[in-house]
């Protein structure tokens, strides 16, 4: 090294003050390169939405800026509306909702039993709590276990012997299990469903009419035609979807089943009903199901829908749990053989649960599927609030000629329903990540 280099070198001493960032690399502007302006493509994208979302806006604005909530019919709305903004101004009438919203939530059901129906839906979410969150106290499963029971007491009337019997079969049918599981599954199971079907067909007639007898306890009954709106929604969507994830969970286990004859019988279940439209199997609820039954069966129109829409969803359930099954690896199984473990243990401890995480996101998006084709009730009869109870109300003269805002309406009920399950979708699959990739 020279002179010359050596007079030249030099060491820094200290350490240069941190800099701020470039204002391309912070903040807003960086998220917008990244999200918005990232090429030329999206660049020109983005420009389009925002084009398109101002278009929206600017046409859409003035006719909720012009909204009206106090009314008693369409033409007064507009007369509202004309008179303060102008004889070629248009604007929504919120009125409609604010009239009729009952309707809309209860359909024909009787408004001095509104508050019945209400009841029916706190003790809902409340039954629904501890089975979706497992903080809250395990207490609260009896209110789980026995919601079926009340929610139909408190919705439809009658004597409350006759649900609480109904219940009372599975329960006979969870006494026959346990006795018999000893034996094993290919005993236990059909003893179980064959002790419940005794109960259902021979037993609960009698037990009922003596408990009725000896200890009346009966409330107003209402017909099922009296259903309507998001009422029967709810009521529909909440127990076709509690039915069809365990039946689903068993149609998959079939199907993945080693027996020939099970296998064959899942099978072929499953690409009937998936092979059929869901309106083709109401209409066999509707219209055909009754020819099946003894002369005089009175078979509700609510609970023939239900088990339709269960056993639809049930096919679809099934497939998405299938796939689960087949994402695991094959040492999974392996590893439940080698503990020791028989078929259910190691389905339910290791198997099932592993697989049913895969599966979330594909059972929940069909649980939004199913609660919105709970509107297809509205072609055997039932009133669905998006077809059923819209028209309904625009076929009065107070509102005949409105359009948009019922339909806005229902559509945001919808949403709000749908959404929630979709957040708690991710939540549930936030909470049992386990990598930390």
């Amino acid at each position: 090294m020279t002179d010359t280099t050596a007079a030249r070198a030099f060491v820094r001493r200290e350490m240069l003050p941190p800099q701020a960032p470039p204002p391309s690399q912070t903040g807003a502007i960086r998220w917008l390169r990244e999200n918005l302006f990232s090429g030329p493509l999206n660049t020109v994208l983005t420009i389009l939405g925002l084009s398109a979302t101002a278009w929206i806006v600017i046409h859409l604005y003035p006719w909720l800026a012009h909204s009206v909530w106090n009314a008693n019919s369409l033409s007064e709305c507009r007369q509202i509306i004309q008179a303060t903004w102008g004889e070629d101004a248009t604007g929504a009438c919120w009125a409609v909702i604010r009239e009729r919203w009952p309707q809309f939530l209860f359909g024909f059901y009787p408004s001095h039993l509104y508050g019945r129906a209400l009841l029916a839906l706190v003790l809902l979410f409340a039954a629904l709590a501890p089975v979706l969150f497992a903080g809250l106290p395990r207490r609260m499963l009896w209110l789980s276990a026995a919601y079926p029971a009340l929610g139909y007491w408190l919705l439809w009337g009658g004597s409350f012997w006759y649900p609480a019997m109904l219940m009372a079969g599975f329960a006979v049918a969870a006494l026959a299990w346990r006795a018999l599981s000893a034996r094993g599954a290919l005993v236990a199971m059909p003893a179980a469903v064959a002790a419940a079907l005794v109960w259902w067909f021979w037993l609960a007639g009698p037990v009922t009419a003596g408990l009725d007898a000896a200890l009346p306890l009966a409330i107003e009954a209402v017909r099922s035609d009296k259903f309507g709106g998001f009422i029967l929604a709810v009521t529909i969507g909440v127990a076709a979807i509690s039915l069809s994830l365990p039946l689903g969970i068993m149609l998959a286990l079939g199907r993945k089943s080693d027996m020939f004859l099970v296998k064959a019988l899942s099978v072929c279940f499953i690409e009937f009903i998936r092979g059929v439209p869901l309106i083709t199997l109401l209409f066999v609820a509707s219209l055909l199901l009754n020819y099946f039954l003894p002369p005089g069966s009175n078979f509700d129109i609510i609970l023939r829908v239900v088990i339709m829409v269960t056993i639809f969803a049930a096919a679809y359930i099934a497939e998405v749990i299938r796939g689960g099954l087949a994402a695991l690896p094959r040492g999974q199984y392996e590893a439940a053989d080698s503990l020791g473990l028989t078929y259910w243990q190691a389905q339910q401890l290791i198997i099932l649960p592993q697989a049913l995480k895969i599966s979330i996101p594909g059972i929940v998006s069909t649980f939004i599927g199913l609660f919105k084709d709970t509107t297809l009730v509205v072609f055997v009869g039932l009133l669905d609030p998006l077809k059923g109870i819209t028209d309904a109300v625009r076929a009065t003269i107070e509102w005949k000629g409105i359009y948009w805002e019922p339909y806005i309406f229902v559509g945001a009920i919808f949403f709000a329903f749908n959404f929630g399950m979709s957040r708690y979708s991710m939540y549930l699959e936030r909470k049992l990540k386990r990598d930390h990739r």
